[in-house]
């Protein structure tokens, strides 16, 4: 195969194959060897971006490597990972999958009792922490009884003068490591070569929506499998630019960030920060660019912010543009074809409109824009298609590596998620279910077997999700399997599915749908603070906080509209009949939703049962009193009075 630069390499593109029957360690020393000088990772820091090259990141993983093993670290063994991206916890990653270890991500707001969860599932002994915050964590645990004996970090501020056993900084042990690969004649080519590609590449965990996270890890094999598939389906090609920003934790940055931008060279950004992401993305303009369907939700409610607060000539040339520019697109989707008056529009719209939101937001170069873990809303897919934004839904899951299917970019069914990559067998069992087989399925949960051979059976990933294969071809997922229940009636039906639907709407940032073994239908719902207040303060409703907005009555009218809007695409006997608009969001402290946003729906039911009783009893309003975690860890406790709303 012939990769493609994308811009980035001055040298001849060089052919080689990145087959699953290697490793990443292998594939970047190749890198390092083939194009030593091209920019493999970019970090924003105070203000600059720093770069690095193939040969320096290669030469730094062997050195962090080296003085890993010099600490005691051997195949088998876990490195806690814990941070948000930075170049040196990718490249720490890295090097443990070199020695034959386990790099384990975690979510850097991670609890005590969830990192705690962890290390005692894996007896983790190292940790490589970003910074004094995450370090402070670590030493708890330890404190605490946890098995961490080394602690590795990344930013020494306010760490000189800790006088914990265990510390080193990663300056310090670098340059330990690089002694030993001065002193030890072969131990370089032996780091590169010591990994086998059925060995461990990355330990990562299920979302535990339903129970503790299961521990999942995927080879070198299982993960260049997924992404050879996903190249040969066209997701991505060599020489992508793509901005590092999705948690580590996910399954799905280290599938892109680390074993696509390995084996197919991509340059890698960091931002300086979270907060600063859409400013980076605007700097880095990246070629490739996956997102959650709620941050595509929270860039289109910025744009459409931006243009209420413009003057009302450009509010008048954007509403003309983009009303011609969706009624095109939507009667694509259809199957037809632009009118003659919206063709002639379109390169005009694109001078004046479209192509200036897309170099606003750092879109104007991408080549591939996805968008992946549940459903998108109807408008907001419709509106970036508009745009000139080929987005596409992907569907993939941990256990396949991230990469099961993707639309093709002129092949959009709003209802599917296209047709599976190749090398990428499906099959629907009896019971609705959507069964896996690649190279890239994993090999069983860690440590449990009942659950692996629940999830693997005769050669086939039982992946849990309910769906179909339509005669064309295309996948449709209708959500997890084990959510569908039945009402008192026996209608069947998938919260989940529901849930997706009511927060297509901007208005709706979350929402649990209820009816199990009940009569009829109802749901509680998160408002989206920030649509929501911008909406009010538009029409001069004064709010104090949260709590206060989500009980006002224009609210509440302006959520049974997105209600009954979901209600018409329903089957009537699935109308959802009542709902109350919550006094807070869900929130992972909490434990009612996961780190990757799942409701723990049995955390919900339990803790807003009053809400619940009073919905199924008809009751005008209920007095609630929650408990809530602040940012501090201390608990604290609200009480307010929250309407029902009929339907």
């Amino acid at each position: 195969m012939q990769p493609t630069n994308g811009g980035a390499s001055t040298k001849a593109a060089t052919t080689w194959d990145f087959g699953a029957d290697t490793t990443l360690s292998r594939l970047l020393a190749k890198n390092a060897e083939v194009f030593p000088g091209d920019i493999a990772m970019r970090e924003k820091s105070k203000g600059i971006w720093q770069e690095m090259t193939w040969q320096q990141v290669l030469d730094t993983m062997l050195q962090f490597a080296a003085g890993l093993e010099s600490l005691g670290f051997k195949a088998g063994d876990v490195l806690l990972v814990v941070g948000d991206n930075r170049p040196r916890l990718y490249i720490g990653m890295i090097s443990a999958g070199a020695l034959g270890g386990y790099a384990m991500p975690a979510f850097p707001d991670a609890t005590l009792d969830e990192v705690r969860h962890f290390v005692h599932e894996a007896d983790a002994r190292f940790v490589l922490a970003e910074d004094q915050e995450q370090v402070d964590k670590m030493l708890d645990l330890r404190e605490q009884g946890a098995s961490i004996a080394h602690i590795v970090y990344d930013d020494p501020r306010g760490l000189a003068v800790y006088p914990f056993p265990g510390l080193v900084s990663w300056d310090a042990l670098c340059a330990k490591g690089e002694e030993r690969l001065k002193a030890e004649s072969g131990l370089r080519e032996a780091l590169i070569q010591r990994a086998t590609p059925d060995g461990p590449a990355v330990f990562v965990h299920s979302s535990g929506s339903t129970g503790k996270p299961k521990g999942i890890v995927l080879s070198h094999r299982n993960l260049l499998s997924g992404v050879r598939n996903a190249y040969h389906g066209g997701a991505f090609d060599f020489g992508e630019t793509i901005l590092a920003y999705l948690p580590m934790a996910w399954v799905g940055d280290f599938a892109v960030t680390v074993a696509a931008g390995v084996a197919l060279r991509f340059t890698i950004n960091i931002p300086e920060k979270q907060e600063t992401v859409l400013q980076n993305l605007r700097e880095v303009a990246p070629t490739f660019y996956l997102a959650a369907p709620r941050s595509w939700d929270n860039m289109l409610t910025t744009i459409q912010v931006r243009m209420e607060d413009s003057t009302p000539l450009k509010k008048a040339i954007y509403k003309f543009f983009m009303a011609s520019a969706l009624a095109a697109e939507r009667r694509k989707l259809e199957g037809g074809q632009p009118t003659l008056k919206e063709m002639l529009l379109g390169p005009l719209g694109e001078w004046l409109v479209y192509g200036p939101i897309k170099d606003q937001f750092g879109l104007s170069r991408l080549r591939g824009a996805f968008t992946g873990g549940e459903a998108m809303g109807e408008d907001t897919f419709v509106f970036y298609r508009a745009l000139g934004i080929k987005l596409r839904q992907l569907y993939g899951q941990t256990e396949s590596s991230a990469y099961n299917a993707l639309q093709s970019p002129d092949e959009v069914r709003l209802h599917t998620v296209g047709r599976p990559f190749p090398g990428v067998d499906v099959q629907i069992s009896e019971a609705g279910e959507i069964l896996i087989r690649s190279g890239s399925v994993f090999s069983g949960y860690f440590k449990q077997e009942a659950a692996t051979r629940e999830a693997l059976r005769d050669g086939w990933l039982h992946t849990g999700d309910a769906g179909y294969l339509e005669p064309n071809g295309h996948l449709v997922v209708l959500g997890r399997l084990s959510d569908v229940v039945h009402t008192a009636k026996g209608e069947r039906y998938i919260p989940n599915y529901i849930e997706n639907r009511l927060k297509f709407s901007p208005y709706i940032k979350e929402a649990a749908v209820l009816g199990a073994d009940r009569d009829t239908l109802a749901t509680l719902i998160c408002i989206d603070k920030e649509a929501v207040g911008f909406w009010a303060e538009l029409r001069g409703i004064s709010y104090m906080s949260y709590a206060d907005l989500s009980q006002k009555p224009e609210v509440a009218a302006l959520i049974l509209e997105a209600v009954k809007h979901v209600n018409r695409t329903l089957p009537e006997a699935l109308h959802l009949k009542r709902f109350v608009n919550l006094h807070k969001e869900f929130d992972a402290d909490d434990g009612e939703i996961t780190r990757t946003r799942k409701i723990r729906r049995n955390v919900v039911e339990d803790r807003y049962a009053p809400i619940i009783h009073a919905i199924y009893d008809n009751q005008k309003s209920v007095l609630m009193k929650a408990q809530i975690t602040y940012e501090t860890g201390e608990v604290g406790v609200i009480e307010r009075t929250l309407s029902v709303q009929e339907v």
